[in-house]
C-alpha cells in the first residue's frame, strides 16, 4: 500500500518443511481426519466457513494491506469467495460416490474414491485466500492432509485461515502452513517424499521447475495453473458496445490487472477499432487508482516494486516495438509512496510483440485489429497460453464458433469474469493442467481403487 513493510514472517528452512509434510503424513496415516464419517467433516468445513464470514472484515483488511487488492473487490474475491468455496466442497464430500462396474455374474466390480494422501499447495500473492480455498477445500473435503506454502508477499491471511481451522474442529496435523522463499520452502515442498500431489498457481517458469522436482523425487503428481494472455475479442455486431466496453476496462483493469484470467490482450474489429478504444480508454480512465483501503478507490496497488517495474518496462518495449499509448503508461506517485500505475492501452500491437505474446500481470491492455472472423480466431490462438478468453457478437452461430475455435479452458460471452464453483477453471496449452473448483476439482485428490471380487 504504502512501500513500508508492516510485519515479519518466518523464512522456513527445508528442514522446516520437512517437519510440516512429516506431520502431515502422520495425521494421514493416523486416520485422525481421512477416517472421519462425512458428516464430521463437513461439519467442520461449514463451521471454518463460518468463521470466515464472522471475521470477512478483519481478513479483508489485513489480506490489503499485504497485497494491495483494492477493499471492495477483496471483500467479495477473498474472503466472501473462500467461505463460499469451503461450503460448497462441504456439501459435496459426501455426494462423490464409487462405481459398479458391469461385470459377468459371478464377479463384482467395484470402483472406489480414496484420498491421495498429503497434499503440497502453493498458492500466488494476488487472490491468496480465494485460490488458496480452491487448492484447499476440495483437498480437506476428500480426507486429505495439506502442507500449504502462500507467497513471500502474501502470506498473512492463509496464516489465519490455518488459526480458523484448528478452531474449526479440524485435527492437528492436518492443515500446516509454511511461509517462507519459493527457491527454499517451495523447492523443499515439491522434493518432499511426503507429499504424493503438488498443486500450484504462478508462472511458468516455476511450473516447469516443480516438473522437475516431481521427477527428482518421488513421481508426485503435479497439477499446474500457470496463468495467461487471454483474448477479448469484440465482433461490430455486438448488441452493445458500450457495455463491452465498460465491461472489457474492468476485465483488464480491476485488481491492477493482476488476475490470472485477465482480458490483457484486446481484438477488435477494424470497422469499430477507434470507437471501441476510445469508450474502453474513457472508461478506464475514469476509475480512480488509490489506497486500496479507502473505499473511493475501484483499483488498488500493484503488489511489489519488482512488479511494477516490470510493467512499465512492458510498456517501453512495446513502444519501442511501434505500439501506441492511447492512455497511461507510466507510474501514479500517491503521496504514501506506494506502487500505483497508471490504467494502460496500447494500439497497434502485433504478434510480434512481446506485450501480445507475455503475460504482464498488470494494468497494461494490448489491442490488435482484426478484419475478419477467421483472423480474430487466428490470433486468439497465437500465443502460448490458454487459459480463458472473451467473445462479443449477437450472432449465435458465430458465438458458438468461436467458443469451439478458441484454444481455451473458459470461453466468456457477452460478458467477461464472474463464474462460481459450478464451473471448473482450467488452461490448456501452457496455462497449465488439472482445474480449480466444480466437482471436477476433486479429481486431483482421489486415488481410485478397483476391487475385484470372485463371488
Amino acid at each position: 500500500m504504502d512501500g513500508a513493510a508492516f510485519t515479519t514472517l518466518e523464512r522456513a528452512t527445508a528442514q522446516d518443511v520437512n517437519r510440516a509434510c512429516a506431520s502431515a503424513r502422520e495425521a494421514f496415516e493416523d486416520g485422525r481426519w481421512r477416517d472421519l464419517p462425512p458428516a464430521a467433516r463437513k461439519k467442520v468445513l461449514h463451521r471454518l466457513a463460518d468463521i470466515i464470514e464472522e471475521r470477512a472484515l478483519e481478513l479483508t483488511v489485513l489480506g490489503v494491506r499485504d497485497n494491495g487488492t483494492e477493499f471492495g473487490m477483496a471483500l467479495k474475491a477473498e474472503a466472501g469467495s473462500a467461505a463460499g468455496t469451503f461450503r460448497y466442497y462441504a456439501e459435496a464430500l459426501d455426494k462423490v460416490y464409487g462405481e459398479v462396474a458391469p461385470t459377468s455374474p459371478d464377479v463384482l466390480g467395484l470402483v472406489q474414491r480414496e484420498p491421495v494422501g498429503v497434499v503440497g499447495a502453493i498458492v500466488p500473492w494476488n487472490f491468496p485466500l480465494m485460490i488458496g480455498a480452491w487448492k484447499l477445500a476440495p483437498a480437506l473435503a476428500a480426507g486429505n492432509s495439506v502442507v500449504l506454502k502462500p507467497a513471500e508477499t502474501a502470506s498473512l491471511t492463509l496464516l489465519k485461515i490455518a488459526e480458523y481451522a484448528m478452531e474449526a474442529g479440524l485435527p492437528d496435523g492436518v492443515l500446516n502452513v509454511v511461509t517462507g522463499e519459493g527457491a527454499v520452502a517451495g523447492e523443499a515442498l515439491a522434493l518432499s517424499m511426503d507429499v504424493d500431489v503438488l498443486v500450484f498457481t504462478g508462472s511458468g517458469p516455476v511450473g516447469r521447475r516443480l516438473l522437475e522436482y516431481s521427477a527428482r523425487s518421488n513421481l508426485k503428481r503435479v497439477y499446474l495453473e500457470l496463468g495467461g494472455k487471454s483474448p477479448n475479442i469484440v465482433f461490430a455486431d455486438a448488441e452493445n458496445l458500450e457495455k463491452a466496453a465498460q465491461v472489457s476496462a474492468m476485465g483488464i483493469f480491476r485488481n491492477s490487472g493482476q488476475v490470472c484470467v485477465a482480458g490483457s490482450r484486446l481484438l477488435v474489429e477494424r470497422s469499430i477499432h477507434d470507437e471501441f478504444v476510445e469508450a474502453v480508454s474513457r472508461h478506464a480512465e475514469a476509475l480512480k487508482v488509490g489506497d486500496p483501503l479507502s473505499l473511493d478507490s475501484q483499483i488498488g496497488a500493484i503488489n511489489s516494486d519488482r512488479q511494477l517495474q516490470g510493467n512499465l518496462g512492458f510498456v517501453t518495449d512495446a513502444t519501442a516495438q511501434g505500439a501506441e499509448i492511447a492512455l497511461g503508461g507510466g507510474r501514479i506517485l500517491e503521496s504514501t509512496g506506494g506502487y500505483y500505475m497508471e490504467p494502460t492501452v496500447l494500439t497497434g500491437v502485433s504478434p510480434e510483440h512481446r506485450v501480445f505474446q507475455e503475460e504482464v500481470f498488470g494494468p497494461v491492455l494490448a489491442v490488435t485489429a482484426f478484419d475478419t472472423e477467421e483472423e480474430a480466431l487466428r490470433l486468439a490462438n497465437a500465443t502460448d497460453y490458454g487459459l480463458a478468453a472473451g467473445v462479443w457478437t449477437s450472432n449465435l452461430s458465430r458465438a458458438h464458433r468461436m467458443v469451439r475455435g478458441v484454444r481455451a479452458g473458459v470461453v466468456h460471452v457477452n460478458t467477461y469474469g464472474g463464474s462460481d464453483n459450478t464451473v471448473p477453471l482450467g488452461g490448456v496449452k501452457q496455462s497449465g493442467n488439472g482445474h480449480d473448483k466444480s466437482l471436477h476439482a476433486m479429481d486431483k485428490y482421489f486415488d481410485l481403487k478397483t476391487a475385484w471380487i470372485q463371488l
